[in-house]
């Protein structure tokens, strides 16, 4: 990922060379046509003439690297004998050649870094590894480039920092569920050490939390045995719900048998209906219902049936 400072970067653009070499040209003519060498071949080798065409040589080299450029997004810091001057750009510039110069073109977009805390130990002692990213801007260029050494450097070295403290100060289950509260936190405190700086912490997110394999697969098996607990405590609320309802129902055929024979009567139809089915059905709740005798009948009308 490239950095928001560059260093050293004078950002001379070609159009530099070809107007200093123009200019090369034209103060060559210029002399040219003044002394007019060639009616005094002597003057030729006399030092005005060499000197004028030294002259408009410096002259072109002082104008090609006077001429500097900057991006829409950048601005160009300018020093003066080591003092600083200004700010340039975006576009075309000039500065003084020899006494300006350009330390830096400093990125005022929204850029993002990446930053990672390896084997770290949480609250409850367990080693992670946690991957990064924070969001930043530079609004005050003045003050980025000479409150802090670097100030990229310099960020993503607290962010480390802040996120190893917090780390260490939470337990596993909260860094994984609070990813977004846990970067809330990071961005306040990079917030108030960036702010004097110039620059905007304007947000930052965990990316990726990596546990060791043993932890891993140990906390697999503890989610399944938690999905089969809640399991049978479904089964058992359900077969406590089943025996109230049967419950209920004993209460009201106690003393109604004309609704329980009719209700025997329907399980032993439902049984009976599926064809090639077989129900085997207890001697003593034949008699209590007289299903016997109501079979036969059923039966015997059905050959009366066939024979008819």
């Amino acid at each position: 990922m490239s950095t928001s400072l560059l260093t050293n970067d004078t950002r001379t653009p070609p159009q530099a060379a070809i107007l200093g070499g123009l200019l090369l040209v034209v103060a060559v003519a210029v002399v040219l046509l003044l002394f007019k060498p060639w009616h005094n071949p002597a003057f030729a080798r006399s030092y005005l003439f060499w000197g004028s065409m030294l002259g408009a040589l410096f002259v072109s080299w002082l104008v090609a690297h006077s001429l500097k450029v900057a991006e829409q997004w950048e601005r160009a810091v300018v020093l003066r004998f080591g003092a600083y001057k200004g700010l340039r750009g975006p576009g075309y510039f000039f500065i003084i050649p020899i006494f300006e110069y350009i330390p830096y073109h400093v990125d005022q977009r929204i850029r993002a870094r990446q930053f990672s805390a390896e084997t770290t130990l949480t609250r409850d002692t367990v080693p992670v590894d946690v991957d990064a990213i924070f969001f930043y801007v530079v609004w005050d260029v003045e003050k980025a480039v000479l409150e802090v050494e670097r100030f990229e450097e310099a960020i993503l070295f607290s962010a480390q920092t802040a996120l190893r403290d917090i780390i260490g100060k939470h337990e596993l289950a909260d860094i994984l569920q609070n990813r977004k509260e846990l970067g809330s936190v990071l961005q306040e405190i990079l917030e108030a050490k960036t702010h004097d700086w110039g620059i905007t912490i304007q947000s930052v997110e965990i990316r990726d939390i990596k546990i060791p394999k043993q932890l891993e697969q140990a906390m697999s098996k503890e989610a399944q045995a938690e999905r089969e607990r809640r399991a049978r405590i479904i089964l058992g609320t359900a077969e406590t719900e089943i025996s109230e309802k049967f419950a209920k129902a004993a209460e009201r055929y106690k003393d109604n048998p004309v609704a329980l024979h009719l209700r025997g009567m329907n399980m032993l139809f439902e049984g009976l209906k599926e064809k090639g089915s077989m129900v085997i059905v207890p001697a003593s709740a034949l008699q209590s219902m007289d299903l016997g005798s109501q079979l036969g009948v059923a039966a015997f009308a059905k050959d009366a049936e066939k024979g008819t």
